[in-house]
């Protein structure tokens, strides 16, 4: 089987890990497949159970994405999500998606992590703060409103 060649972790060329999984040439702990995604259990969990859901094909974040695919893969997530919290008698679960920034690997995945009360994490991991001012936010939202496509 031809070896995947894409920008695989952290940018460097050569075979996509992710790609390697999906193709079966890399061992991985899948727990659902089909035509479009694979999704299996991350290596370094937050807590057991944390899984990984990435599309077939080689997109490297979520801005790659072809239109066509995120609703049929946004399903998928959907049910993982379902199957993780039932499966791992979680009360919810924590869905992210890094996009460049934080990406170990250059490979679109969604996490899907299980969570309960007092499980740990805490809302987002970074410190967040209100807007100082009216201003400040009405710049940011100008900021934004104009790019919208």
């Amino acid at each position: 089987m031809k070896k995947p060649s894409h920008r695989g972790s952290l940018g460097e060329l050569g075979p996509c890990r992710f790609c390697e999984m999906a193709a079966g040439n890399v061992k991985a702990a899948i727990v659902f497949e089909d035509a479009i995604s694979v999704a299996f259990l991350d290596e370094k969990p937050l807590f057991e159970g944390h899984c990984l859901l990435i599309t077939r094909d080689h997109y490297q974040t979520f801005l790659d994405l072809p239109r066509k695919l995120i609703g049929p893969l946004f399903l998928n997530a959907q049910h993982l999500a379902e199957t993780v919290q039932s499966g791992m008698r979680a009360e919810g679960t924590f869905m992210a998606i890094n996009t460049t920034v934080s990406q170990s690997v250059a490979h679109f995945h969604i996490h899907v992590v299980p969570r309960r009360k007092g499980d740990g994490l805490r809302g987002f991991f970074w410190p967040r703060r209100r807007y100082r001012t009216e201003k400040e936010l009405l710049a940011v939202q100008k900021a934004l409103s104009s790019h919208w496509r």
